[in-house]
């Protein structure tokens, strides 16, 4: 007996999409700033609805005074190598050593914009000009003695946790 099985195609084949995603960035760290800009470009690519909440360090990429000063270190970063054209991984414990933060923050912005990513600054400002919303968490904001006045220019607004659920509900979400 044979059966005909309905083509699934993926919703971002689909002239419009119900889907939404909603990445929560709590570290701000060059390295970590990254991977959730990167996807919510895609998802904003694709048509879906998508919503970047940032809370505790994560707040550094939205903030005036930082965003445009996060770095990268070797220390707590086990799996840190140098480009593989130099053929040499790199001991955990040169971290430590001064000016190690300094180079190895050069290094990763050299890769980042040789990828022709733009800096986390102007990265915000895309996705933001493509349809992505930026959120602030209320807590960690007041925690930390902030305003909005004190934010990127694209924050839509400094929320609570209720208000994050509410506007989450039924969407992916992604923890950075």
């Amino acid at each position: 007996m044979t059966t005909e099985t309905e083509v699934m195609k993926p919703a971002f084949l689909a002239d419009e999409t119900d889907r939404k995603v909603c990445f929560i960035c709590s570290k701000g760290n060059l390295d970590m700033a990254y991977p959730a800009l990167i996807m919510a470009n895609g998802a904003v690519g694709e048509g879906i609805e998508t919503h970047i909440f940032f809370t505790f360090w994560g707040l550094d990429m939205i903030n005036r005074k930082t965003m445009n000063d996060l770095k990268f270190t070797l220390l707590g970063n086990t799996a840190m190598h140098p480009p593989r054209r130099f053929g040499i991984s790199m001991p955990q414990w040169l971290g430590g050593l001064p000016g190690m933060t300094a180079m190895a923050t050069r290094m990763l912005r050299k890769q980042i914009g040789d990828q022709g990513v733009p800096p986390v600054p102007e990265f915000l400002s895309m996705l933001v000009d493509s349809g992505a919303k930026l959120w602030a968490c209320k807590m960690t904001v007041d925690m930390m003695g902030l305003t909005l006045e004190d934010m990127h220019d694209g924050v839509s607004e400094i929320i609570n946790v209720a208000e994050f659920l509410e506007l989450s509900e039924g969407a992916q979400i992604v923890f950075v």
